[in-house]
């Protein structure tokens, strides 16, 4: 799973002198929240959010006139609000590296440069969150099965006899605490209705 095979290809940008009024439109007819900031030779330079841009924006308790409030906005540009340097992702790194990396900097999208350092797309949580649903199968149908196992080798291969002769469509696991470790799988086909009995007569906790 990298990056590429999610990412939205070839976003919307600004550049540093886009009046920031320009910039939230676009934001507002487009229906995302990040713009990534070009220079004049196409390097990626910054990005800019709706929320650094409104946050530009006076208060509606200002005291400046019509005329001083329209004039302060047409000066103000996206090079003001943008952040820099920008952290990016990588076309061809995987996407637990670049899910990982948006947490760690809490922020909700990376822009994404391929082999020459271009930018070549955009990384979101959305983007994330539709490559999860895809690694659990959300879409395939099936039965989810939570099985409860000794986090030792061979578990997993125990846990996928007593599926049989259903088919494995997903399998994620997490913990690995206690010396147990939890496999989330889901499961379809032949013998899908009894696939809780099998597992369970396997000697295997079945906790959903």
């Amino acid at each position: 799973m990298l990056v590429r095979d999610w990412m939205t290809r070839n976003p919307v940008t600004v550049t540093p002198d886009t009046p920031v009024m320009d910039a939230l439109k676009i934001l507002k007819e487009g229906g995302f929240r990040r713009l990534p900031v070009l220079d004049g030779h196409g390097r990626l330079v910054g990005i800019t959010t709706r929320k650094d841009l409104k946050d530009a924006m006076p208060s509606k308790a200002t005291t400046l006139s019509v005329w001083e409030l329209n004039y302060l906005l047409s000066k103000l540009t996206v090079d003001e609000m943008m952040a820099r340097p920008v952290i990016t992702a990588a076309e061809g790194e995987y996407m637990e590296d670049a899910a990982l990396r948006m947490q760690e900097h809490h922020v909700g999208g990376l822009p994404v440069l391929n082999d020459a350092g271009q930018l070549s797309g955009i990384i979101t949580t959305m983007d994330i969150l539709r490559a999860f649903t895809g690694i659990l199968g959300m879409r395939e149908g099936g039965q989810r099965l939570t099985l409860d196992m000794p986090d030792v080798p061979g578990s997993l291969e125990r846990a996928t006899h007593a599926i049989l002769p259903s088919n494995i469509i997903s399998v994620a696991t997490f913990g690995g605490e206690n010396g147990r470790r939890r496999f989330v799988m889901r499961v379809s086909g032949e013998g899908v209705r009894d696939v809780r009995d099998r597992v369970r007569a396997a000697g295997i906790d079945v906790l959903d």
